[in-house]
């Protein structure tokens, strides 16, 4: 296989310092600053921040600078900076999802209560991801790019290694953060591009044009786009056509819209308010598959942990190459068993005064979704990246099958909407950090640092911040009202709206199971089903520039084969410049985050009258000349860059 000849950026026979205190606690900090900021921007004004490539980027910064007045750094010990960081902040995506809908029933979790489950579930995000990094890392290197992980690894090798490699990384970083921060604060083109499709019921497709997708796309290449293309485009050019011509002649709201009708919906409100429900069936159904799927290399991996229990096996790990060493299979399973302990036997964990019988069964609830959905999470940000990664449709199926399973059992009081929604909480914060986390798994492996180290300080980042995260969200919800103009948080009103639908029976079942019905199609015909099901549940026009990115990556490898070139070298180059693109654009991302955190709203911008009604245009022509730029720097950069 083409991974047994990888060979990280750091050879496995070298051993650097990495896992130093100045490492440690500088992850914890940036983590629980950054872990606050975004638990305070989602729910804000929406928004959330991927926080790898920005770590990677100051934890570089911070200890060159330390480095001149103490020990030199290493760019392992910037790695460990960076996933402590990382794993921290990641916690707040989780939270801000589920915590809030308490508040607006009108319960009061105890900051206690608040940051055990966030222990909870970021321990056992991370715990679950060790025996899945020897797959989803490692065997699957050339098929799951985790673009993130694969910027971050080249931003620290660029910065530590210098020459052509550093230029291509860092001229795509520029242009990046150009083109992003004349878009935020300048406003002079528009965000997204739409076009209507004639004679089709509010038909149209769009186009997000955004440089950090383009590079995600072009790292991920033709197929993959095109699978994931073709799954907004069933959403935005059948089933939202399909809604708008069946629903047109309706005179009253069609269930389980409650206020607007069809005919007044645009394109975008039906597919929130129906086409989402069909995606979110369509990725559990996937999600599901892809487990049954994973399930022989996953009892491969556990058998080989468990083998590692053994003295023979112990003599064994002493001699594996440090690149390969995980943290030991009881390290695993004991904190898994705590974590379920924990839950099931602690009376202020799960709910507010739920029962023993509620709490074990939670628990077991917990160790099912978890399993599955970090999983899924895992891999579905190895191939879009933790931006696009559903975390939201994996909470509403979380949440879906066990308030489905309480409401069987009649567990429909307040106890039972506190519990599925604590449940929930932990499953989603597990998913939230594992994606995350997988990224820094993936940079940590391009870079050959130890795994063992990176899991270690993902542990210690996640339990200490935890409160800090949880904390902001508490506070948050005691001074201000959730759910208001002050404080809308989205995630968790649609959570809130999910589990209300299923105590009460009036959730439509229905949509999410022509979903499902749509991954098993695929499933049949032999497309993978998981970025098919991504596609229908996020918007195509942010699947668009995923696939102009292969495109791309297609037509710069017809190039090199028309010259005789080896479209492998091309390659390379074009995966620096475009982890450059997703790098500049991440750390602009952090800037419009903080200025929307500390105004309220994101930058009005200041663009003149007459751009107005060129602004798509405008869009269209800036993206098209970014475009060129990539392929311009791939077929200029030298052969040995």
């Amino acid at each position: 296989m083409a991974t047994k000849a990888f060979e990280p950026y750091v050879h496995h026979s070298r051993s650097l310092p990495d896992l130093t205190v100045r490492a440690a606690v500088a992850g914890v900090i940036m983590g629980a600053v950054f872990g606050s900021a975004n638990a305070y921007l989602g729910l804000k004004v929406g928004l959330t921040i991927s926080t790898s490539i920005p770590l990677a980027v100051i934890s570089v910064a911070l200890f060159k600078s330390v480095g001149r007045i103490l020990r030199p750094t290493n760019i392992l010990e910037c790695n460990v900076s960076q996933t402590g960081g990382s794993a921290a902040s990641s916690i707040a995506s989780g939270l801000i999802f589920t915590i809030p809908a308490l508040f607006m029933w009108g319960m009061s979790p105890s900051l206690l209560q608040v940051g055990t489950l966030a222990i909870l579930g970021g321990v056992l995000g991370i715990l679950f991801m060790i025996p899945l990094r020897p797959y989803l890392i490692v065997k699957e290197h050339d098929t799951l790019p985790y673009p993130e992980g694969t910027a971050a690894a080249q931003v620290l090798i660029a910065a530590d290694a210098g020459g052509s490699r550093a230029r291509s990384v860092f001229v795509g970083m520029g242009v990046g953060a150009l083109y992003k921060t004349v878009l935020e604060f300048g406003h002079f083109w528009s965000s997204e591009i739409h076009v209507r499709i004639p004679l089709l019921e509010k038909g149209e497709v769009g186009l997000e044009p955004m440089p950090a997708l383009l590079g995600v796309g072009y790292i991920l290449g033709y197929r993959i786009g095109a699978i994931m293309v073709a799954g907004g485009l069933l959403s935005s050019l059948a089933l939202i056509p399909i809604i708008a011509h069946f629903g047109q002649a309706l005179g009253a709201p069609m269930f389980p819209e409650t206020t607007h009708l069809i005919s007044e919906m645009t394109p975008s409100q039906i597919w929130s308010r129906y086409v989402r429900y069909v995606g979110a069936g369509a990725v559990a159904f996937a999600g599901i598959t892809t487990v049954l799927r994973s399930l022989p290399t996953m009892y491969r991996s556990l058998v080989d942990g468990l083998k590692g229990l053994t003295r023979e096996g112990r003599s064994l790990a002493v001699v594996t190459a440090r690149t390969q060493r995980d943290l030991s299979m009881s390290v695993v399973l004991v904190g898994s068993a705590v974590v379920l302990l924990v839950a099931a036997l602690g009376p202020f964990v799960l709910g507010l005064g739920a029962p023993a019988p509620l709490r074990v069964f939670g628990s077991l609830m917990i160790l099912g979704f978890a399993f599955m959905f970090v999983t899924v999470s895992s891999r579905i940000v190895g191939l879009v990246g933790v931006t696009s990664n559903p975390t939201s449709g994996m909470a509403i199926v979380t949440l879906l099958g066990t308030s489905l399973i309480f409401f069987l059992l009649g567990w429909t009081d307040d106890i039972g909407k506190a519990t599925v929604l604590t449940i929930g909480t932990v499953v989603c914060v597990a998913a939230s950090i594992a994606g995350d986390i997988s990224q820094d798994l993936k940079c940590g492996y391009i870079i050959g640092a130890t795994p063992a180290r990176q899991q270690t300080i993902e542990l210690v980042g996640a339990i200490t911040a935890a409160f800090a995260v949880a904390a902001s969200i508490f506070l948050l919800g005691k001074s201000l009202s959730f759910g208001s103009i002050d404080l809308p948080a989205p995630q968790a009103t649609l959570m809130k709206t999910v589990i209300e639908g299923v105590l009460q029976a009036n959730l439509p079942w229905g949509l999410v199971l022509v979903g499902a019905a749509l991954s098993l199609v695929a499933t049949l015909v032999g497309v993978p089903a998981l970025p098919f099901a991504v596609g229908i549940y996020l918007p195509v026009a942010s699947m668009m520039p995923v696939f102009l990115g292969g495109c791309l990556r297609s037509v710069t490898d017809w190039m090199a084969v028309r010259k005789g070139e080896d479209p492998a070298n091309q390659t390379e180059r074009g995966v620096l410049v475009g982890s450059g693109l997703i790098a500049g654009e991440g750390l602009m991302g952090v800037v419009v985050a903080g200025y929307a955190g500390i105004m309220g709203a994101r930058p009005a911008g200041f663009r003149p009258e007459w751009l107005e009604g060129w602004d798509q245009l405008l869009a269209a022509v800036v993206f098209a000349l970014v475009g060129f730029f990539l392929i311009r720097m791939i077929r200029r950069e030298p052969s040995g860059a």
